[in-house]
């Protein structure tokens, strides 16, 4: 019989603790933990203190333990003495569930759950500082190579900055206002003296308020700029075919009469053709017309 109660009893406290994430479940709430398997201890560490919160069994996480129950001690101690037991020991076996074996046998000895949650931190503090360094890099190397995303890049370093904070690796708003201006392109380089004359400093909002306007400006100077190239080339090319059209040479070339010398002084022929200087050759004896042009 006792045997019967304590199995009834594992298996209610296991329907508790998964019924809320069981397809069935009024809820349907699924807070999709991951495995404790050492690469993935800041995001495993949010969810499962997320889902025990959510189950309303952090209780032993947020409270230290209370004195033990004794003979003189109150219905009020002994019930708040209860409710930590009872959060204690659910949180333990809960977290226990999402660890792979080789981690939970180095922490199976605690019976506390703040005990459990400490040790594993401890076990992790190097993945910590392994992350620190990586962001630290990561940090230095981002730059903006283009006029866009300058809300999405700031977004990013802020982000970084905000992870390392957590990881005991801070920085000031003023150095991160100063490094992100740093990192820009050369197309923000009036912007950046115009925040070097300031008086006043940023802050990160502020920063990044300024720079997206920055940007709508600089985005619509290199429209203008693409609309003016295109519509000069336009002009120089059709400029090139109207002289290319008034270039062409006619089928019958004129002559320039204005240079040539005429007999009769008129227009129309050159003088080897005028008649009127052939009967002035005939009359003057010379036989061959030819040798006296010229003279």
């Amino acid at each position: 019989m006792i045997k019967f109660k304590v199995s009834i009893l594992v298996i209610s406290m296991l329907f508790i603790i998964f019924a809320p994430i069981l397809p069935g479940s009024s809820t349907n709430v699924k807070f999709d933990i991951p495995e404790l398997n050492g690469d993935n201890y800041k995001a495993w560490k949010e969810r499962m203190l997320l889902h025990l919160g959510w189950l309303d069994i952090d209780y032993a996480i947020r409270k230290d333990e209370p004195p033990k129950v004794t003979k003189e001690s109150t219905k009020e101690a002994i019930d708040l003495y209860e409710k930590w037991e009872k959060s204690n020991r659910l949180s333990i076996m809960f977290i226990k569930t999402r660890m792979c074996a080789s981690i939970r046998g180095s922490v199976d000895q605690h019976t506390k759950v703040e005990d459990l949650i400490k040790a594993i931190d401890e076990q992790f503090a190097t993945s910590d500082k392994a992350l620190a360094s990586t962001l630290i890099m990561r940090f230095s190397s981002l730059r903006l190579t283009e006029t866009k995303g300058v809300r999405d890049y700031i977004m990013r370093m802020r982000d970084i900055a905000a992870q390392l904070k957590t990881l005991e690796v801070t920085m000031s708003d003023t150095f991160l206002v100063h490094f992100i201006l740093c990192t820009l392109p050369p197309k923000y380089a009036p912007f950046k003296i115009s925040y070097n004359t300031h008086k006043d400093k940023w802050s990160i909002n502020e920063l990044m308020a300024t720079c997206v306007q920055e940007e709508g400006r600089l985005l619509m100077e290199e429209g203008e700029k693409v609309n003016l190239t295109v519509a000069s080339s336009s002009k120089r090319q059709n400029d090139h075919t109207k002289d290319k059209g008034k270039g062409k040479i006619s089928a019958e070339p004129t002559i320039k009469k204005e240079s040539t010398r005429f007999f009769c002084k008129k227009k129309g022929h050159m003088k080897i053709d005028c008649i009127k200087f052939k009967a002035w050759l005939k009359k003057k004896g010379y036989d061959k017309p030819k040798e006296t042009i010229g003279q």
